[in-house]
C-alpha cells in the first residue's frame, strides 16, 4: 500500500508540473498573440521602392500602437494595406499631412506652394507627378506618401494608391530584424 501511495503522489507532482508548464506556454502564446495583434507586426520589404532606406528582403517589425496616442508626422515610414490585393502591404514615407496642398512640379515636391527642401530621401528628381502634377488638397484625415526611390515607386501619385486616410495606416516601421548586420531601430527623420 505504501508504494502505491508514493506512486500516486509522484504522479500528482508530475501532472502538476506538466500542467504548470502547459499553462506557462499558453500564457506566453497568448501574450505573443496580443502583442502581434495590438502592438506590433512582422512584415517584409518586397521591391525597391524604399531604397536606400530599406532594401528588398528586409524584415521589419511594425509599431501598430503609437498612432493611437499621437498623429503621424512628416517623413514617418508607414505600412498600409494595398486596396486591390488581399494581404499585400505597402511601405512608404509620409510627405503630405492633413490640410496641406501637395504638388509635384519639375520633379520636386511642393507643400502649400513651398518647395520641400528638407526632403532628402528622394535620391533623384521625380520623372512624373502623377495625380500630384496638379495640386492635391488633403482632407482633415488624409496623407500623401512617396517611396524613397521615387522613380520606381507606386505611391500616392498613382490613382491605384492615391491619398491615404488615417484609418488606412497600419503603423510605422519600427525595427529592422533582418538582415542581422543591419538590425536596429529605423530612423524616420
Amino acid at each position: 500500500m505504501g508504494k502505491n501511495k508514493r506512486e500516486r503522489s509522484r504522479s500528482r507532482v508530475v501532472l502538476g508540473a506538466l500542467f504548470g508548464w502547459i499553462l506557462y506556454i499558453a500564457i506566453i502564446i497568448g501574450l505573443a498573440f496580443l502583442i502581434i495583434i495590438f502592438v506590433g507586426q512582422r512584415t517584409s520589404v518586397s521591391g525597391h521602392s524604399m531604397e536606400t532606406t530599406l532594401q528588398d528582403g528586409d524584415q521589419l517589425i511594425v509599431d501598430k500602437i503609437s498612432y493611437r496616442f499621437r498623429d503621424p508626422k512628416r517623413f514617418d515610414i508607414i505600412v498600409f494595406p494595398y486596396q486591390y490585393e488581399e494581404n499585400v502591404f505597402y511601405i512608404k514615407r509620409i510627405i503630405g499631412l492633413p490640410g496641406e496642398t501637395v504638388q509635384i512640379k519639375d520633379g520636386y515636391t511642393y507643400i502649400n506652394g513651398q518647395k520641400l527642401e528638407s526632403d532628402v530621401y528622394g535620391a533623384e528628381v521625380m520623372e512624373g507627378g502623377g495625380i500630384a502634377a496638379e495640386p492635391v488638397v488633403l482632407g482633415e484625415d488624409e496623407y500623401f506618401v512617396l517611396g524613397d526611390n521615387r522613380n520606381h515607386s507606386s505611391d500616392s501619385r498613382e490613382p491605384s494608391v492615391g491619398v491615404l486616410k488615417r484609418k488606412d495606416l497600419l503603423g510605422r516601421a519600427w525595427v529592422r530584424i533582418y538582415p542581422f548586420d543591419n538590425m536596429g531601430v529605423i530612423r524616420h527623420e
